[in-house]
């Protein structure tokens, strides 16, 4: 019998830092965010005081998450400031103070990935950056209370066989999955998927991502937000 030595196993594929900047009109905050990024490892790409100076900024150069002022002091709006944020190619996390529940459906609604309120500590916020990075929606207790709080929601009417598609397909699972668990073909599945697309942008929340589809489902009760404790019920 023949016996081989086995090399080390081979080292796991390190993932490159995920790339941070930070709009807010106060120097305090922007410097603090900065230390507490590179103290997390992350490449710290560039600290502006409004949009515009991020956008500027960034011409050239790549970026994972900007981490969001809800309420600058220039006069913007936060839909104008989170579409100019997205527009650099980066997730965008709004850093929130607790009372600006419509601020933060407005963000949401924009295209947001998530809300940290400013009292967090340091820790949650450099997680929640972390989540966001990595195309999740950070479904904390701030997200699921602007969406609780607004009542003009307009709910899509979907039928029984596109809410189970939403469902299956919202939790996680790949397309070819949901059609094999509720028996129809790929294509069918396929065709419900884009028939709730539509249904979603007819009542004016259109959901073109897994994200929003997920965003989708948990707003109109599709899927479980978060128990009492604030964790995913899921």
């Amino acid at each position: 019998m023949t016996e081989t030595t086995q090399g080390p196993a081979p080292a796991a594929e390190s993932r490159p830092p995920v790339r941070v900047a930070v709009v807010d009109d106060h120097e305090s905050v922007r410097l603090g965010l900065k230390a507490a990024c590179l103290d997390a490892g992350y490449d710290f790409i560039l600290a502006a005081a409004d949009a515009r100076e991020l956008v500027a900024g960034l011409v050239g150069r790549e970026c994972d998450v900007v981490v969001l002022d809800l309420s600058l002091g220039d006069g913007s709006t936060v839909t104008d400031n989170v579409k100019a944020a997205q527009g650099t190619g980066a997730a965008v996390l709004v850093h929130s103070i607790a009372d600006r529940v419509a601020s933060v459906r407005e963000a949401l609604a924009a295209g947001a990935a998530g809300v940290i309120p400013k009292s967090s500590a340091t820790q949650t916020v450099m997680a929640a950056i972390a989540t966001v990075a990595r195309g999740d929606v950070l479904n904390n207790l701030e997200w699921a209370t602007a969406i609780d709080a607004d009542r003009d929601f307009a709910k899509a009417q979907l039928g029984r066989r596109e809410r189970d598609v939403l469902h299956l397909y919202a939790s996680g699972l790949p397309l070819k999955l949901v059609a094999q668990q509720l028996g129809i073909a790929n294509s069918t599945a396929r065709e419900y998927l884009d028939r709730i697309r539509v249904k979603y942008v007819e009542v004016g929340r259109p959901a073109p991502t897994k994200v929003d589809l997920l965003r989708r489902a948990v707003e109109d009760g599709i899927l479980p937000g978060l128990d009492q404790d604030g964790g995913d019920a899921r």
